[in-house]
């Protein structure tokens, strides 16, 4: 089975129209099924959540986070969204419905918004470190101002407190920190170990994640080789996905992904319907 479970409609509207085409690139490149993610920034419901959590001060972080969370964000309920996911299928168009949430430090609250919906599956992604959008070129500069042990401590805090919620099945790109080549000098396994412990006793999977590959400098599968030795050694289960925000990337690198998982010794991958797992064959 080849499958895609991470993607997103941000850049485009709920229209059956431009949504086909995640579709035809999935038939195009042979896999036998995909799952939306929408962002939780989609959304009104977690507006905020954001607010609370980031830095919007006048700080060059500060003001470009202040115009961030005003383009293209929270326009769309989560009720429209299933709605939207609904007409798809009745168009013909048949996807999973989950969720990418970020790690907002109330998962008290996420759990309230998150409990009257039916996902398929709910991803829980580290996007913040202490506020800060690491991800966004535009601040890239902030980097300089930390250390990568003090960014590697912080970040690995951020997956221990918002796994330990229980509310996620899968944790997404694993330490995609290294999105920049920002590559630390020191060994690092110690905080990986962390982040596959709390995931083991959340008993959550691995999101094999290909959009690194191709829409970032490192231009590798995110979680990098040594992480994914230790979720390989450790049981984690898997999913792979392309992270794509574009029709015509849907399903990209998905076979590298497989072949690159094959080589811990993955044989299997998960998929989902109502937050229940179904272990399938990968290739």
């Amino acid at each position: 089975m080849k499958y895609d479970y991470h993607m997103h409609f941000e850049y485009g509207t709920y229209d059956v129209d431009w949504a086909k085409g995640f579709f035809e690139a999935a038939a195009q490149r042979g896999l036998d099924e995909i799952g939306i993610s929408e962002h939780s920034h989609t959304f009104p419901e977690f507006k905020q959540l954001y607010y609370d959590d980031l830095i919007l001060d006048d700080s060059f972080v500060g003001k470009f986070q202040q115009q961030w969370l005003k383009h293209n964000k929270f326009k769309h309920t989560l009720d429209d969204y299933f709605e939207f996911m609904e007409k798809l299928k009745s168009a013909g168009y048949n996807a999973k419905t989950g969720i990418e949430v970020c790690n907002f430090q109330n998962q008290e609250r996420v759990a309230e918004i998150l409990k009257e919906y039916e996902f398929d599956y709910i991803i829980g992604s580290v996007h913040f470190i202490r506020g800060w959008a690491y991800d966004s070129k535009e601040i890239i500069d902030e980097w300089d101002n930390h250390s990568l042990h003090d960014i590697y401590e912080a970040y690995t805090q951020e997956i221990e407190h918002m796994v330990s919620s229980g509310l996620y099945d899968v944790l997404g790109h694993p330490y995609n920190i290294r999105l920049y080549r920002m590559i630390p000098d020191f060994d690092a396994t110690a905080y990986l170990k962390r982040a596959v412990a709390a995931l083991k006793k959340a008993n959550m999977c691995v999101d094999v994640n290909t959009g690194t590959v191709y829409r970032y400098p490192i231009e590798e599968i995110t979680p990098y080789y040594k992480f994914m030795k230790l979720a390989a050694d450790a049981g984690l289960p898997i999913i792979t996905s392309s992270d794509s925000h574009k029709p015509e990337d849907c399903g990209s690198y998905i076979k590298e992904a497989i072949e690159y998982v094959k080589g811990y010794g993955y044989t299997q991958g998960v998929m989902f319907e109502k937050r229940k797992r179904k272990m399938v064959p990968l290739g």
